[in-house]
């Protein structure tokens, strides 16, 4: 776990700038918010909305970003009116927070931009229980709201704008469908479901703090499609929360109210947040956990009581998602993991495609966007396969089937990097073998995404020297040797249904 996140590769330093101007921004906004006149419940209402604004906003291009972050305080503010409006009335908060969170997960059909405004409803609602909004309150939390969601702006889109250097990043579709057919229409039915769970449970272990219960439930199902995935996401998410508290005790409980050495601690949390998000879920909870533990010492809420309780909470709201996921519309494992490999197959193929035309001085090819494209694709395949290479996970077959498809695919994507560096090279000229080579390329992804899988053909021969053909029969090997792992010796898919 520690190499993962450290040793981790950061291309571009693209992780590391994500961090370091997410501190720079919150860290800005708390101040706007101090120096506004704000209380410490405005400061920290402001602190997490330009956290949120920095950190669930991922169009994909510029433009996209600005338009969603702007229309984050439009569904935020209502929300957060609703939740102030009804602190007194149980059972219509409790109900509103329900609607909230199956609008949210089902606006991720919407992709990135209902993801991001989703994310910010759903929040807008919790932090109103975290600090007991009331309607009196509602003045100074719109400002500070507004002001942290400019200032996060201003920093992302004017500080510091390392994404424009960067090419558009691909945003792959979720799996399509109508009705209950569709992955987000029922991951809203079970997100509701769980969370009613996690709130009737966690109010009957705590009046006060139920709502982190239904927190936990809420994260557990972001950016998890797939029934393996959640239940690897609950795990992770309680695994994080126990070394953050563990370590809590060591730091957050010595400085608890102490305001510089909290806010030291706090920038760190915020760094680690974003900078482990996107390699390790168990790291990123932790630093989620800590933070929320300096937040309670600044409010001198702050016992070992208290983190013992937010433990108990954490595993009542992921033991709501993982009940949801299993006997609520659940969506299997094989059937996500299935159409991602299907896509990532034939992304390789289009790279290749596109590498060819280039070779051949055909105008307009470029195939730098689907190598990108590629890679986000393979991504969503290491998340989706990640409940069976698990440690936890029993079925030791298709653990290493899993793998074995794993390493492949990465084969095959640094034989696509290959070719197209090759062919970005201007001295780089059309072999008439290379359009027989992609032919074979886009014979055996047929095979394998049509289920044909005795169909691919097997390579045999030396490897080539001329190094876009070299590339071409790496792919070609392979592909051919994905045939294997992607079914089972009695001939059944990876994972089984």
């Amino acid at each position: 776990m520690l190499k993962r996140v450290f040793m981790a590769p950061d291309p571009g330093h693209v992780r590391l700038r994500f961090a370091a101007r997410a501190v720079l921004g919150i860290g800005l906004a708390v101040v706007v918010c101090g120096l506004a006149g704000h209380s410490l419940v405005g400061a920290v209402t402001g602190g997490l909305a330009a956290l949120l604004a920095l950190f669930t906003v991922t169009d994909a291009t510029v433009r996209g970003q600005a338009v969603t972050t702007a229309l984050l305080p439009v569904v935020g503010l209502p929300v957060l009116a609703a939740a102030a409006g009804l602190h007194d009335q149980p059972v219509a908060r409790d109900l509103t927070f329900l609607a909230v969170i199956g609008a949210g997960v089902y606006a991720r059909r919407w992709g990135p931009r209902g993801h991001s405004l989703g994310v910010f409803a759903f929040m807008t609602f919790f932090v109103a229980q975290f600090l007991r909004a009331t309607p009196d309150r509602l003045p100074e939390l719109y400002t500070a709201v507004l002001l942290s969601v400019l200032i996060a702006a201003v920093v992302r889109f004017g500080v510091w704008r390392y994404e424009r250097r960067l090419p558009p990043a691909p945003v792959p579709a979720p799996p399509a469908g109508t009705g209950l057919a569709r992955v987000t229409t029922r991951q809203a039915v079970q997100a509701t479901a769980g969370a009613a769970f996690a709130l009737v449970v966690g109010q009957l272990v705590s009046p006060e703090r139920w709502y982190w219960a239904v927190g936990a439930t809420w994260w557990v199902f972001v950016n998890t499609t797939s029934r393996g995935e959640t239940l690897v996401r609950g795990f992770r998410r309680v695994l994080g929360t126990v070394i953050g508290i563990g370590l809590g005790l060591l730091v957050a409980v010595p400085v608890a109210g102490s305001a510089v050495p909290s806010a030291v601690l706090l920038a760190v949390c915020v760094f680690g947040i974003f900078y482990t998000a996107a390699v390790s879920y168990t790291w990123m909870m932790l630093c989620v956990t800590v933070l929320a533990e300096l937040l309670y010492g600044l409010l001198g809420l702050l016992t070992p009581g208290l983190l013992a309780l937010r433990l108990v909470e954490t595993g009542i709201g992921a033991l709501g998602a993982m009940l949801a996921v299993l006997f609520v519309l659940p969506v299997s494992t094989h059937t996500t993991t299935d159409a991602w490999i299907q896509r990532a197959l034939r992304c390789v193929h289009a790279c290749t495609a596109e590498a060819a035309a280039r070779l051949r001085d055909v105008a307009g090819a470029d195939p730098a966007p689907r190598v990108a494209e590629l890679e986000q694709l393979l991504g969503r395949v290491r998340l989706s396969v990640a409940p069976l290479v698990h440690p936890l996970n029993p079925m030791l077959g298709r653990k290493r089937r899993a793998r074995r498809v794993l390493a492949l695919l990465d084969d095959c994507a640094r034989e696509v990097r290959g070719l197209v560096a090759v062919a970005a090279d201007p001295e780089a000229s059309h072999d008439a073998r290379l359009a027989a080579a992609c032919w074979r390329v886009e014979a055996a992804v047929e095979a394998l995404t049509g289920g044909r899988l005795e169909d691919v053909a097997r390579v045999d021969g030396p490897p080539a020297a001329e190094p876009a053909l070299a590339h071409l029969h790496g792919l070609e090997r392979a592909l051919a040797e994905l045939a294997t792992p992607l079914r089972t010796p009695s001939g059944s898919p990876l994972v089984g249904a």
